[in-house]
């Protein structure tokens, strides 16, 4: 029963290695103007919204998404390519 810290310590060292792996995975985000469905927005939206899901109408120009960093501008909509700034 000695080698049970062993085992635990080792056991604890791989569960953090595995952390840091899927953490360093992880895709970039940006925020993209004007891409979003309505009622689709991450989060502010101009005047008379507060947060997620506020807007009002499909790819308005001041509501953003969170997309995979460098995707916004390739992002072709009805009204044109998605922004990294607010559209009017």
């Amino acid at each position: 029963m000695t080698s049970t810290p062993a085992i635990l310590a080792a056991t604890f060292a791989l569960a953090l290695t595995a952390g840091s792996a899927h953490a360093a995975a992880k895709p970039q985000m940006e925020k993209c103007y004007g891409v979003s469905q309505a009622g689709k927005n991450d989060c502010k939206a101009g005047a008379g919204t507060s947060c997620a899901g506020t807007s009002k109408v499909a790819y308005q120009g001041d509501a953003w998404k969170l997309v995979k960093a460098g995707t916004c501008t390739k992002i072709k909509t009805p009204k044109g390519f998605g922004s990294l700034t607010p559209k009017a």
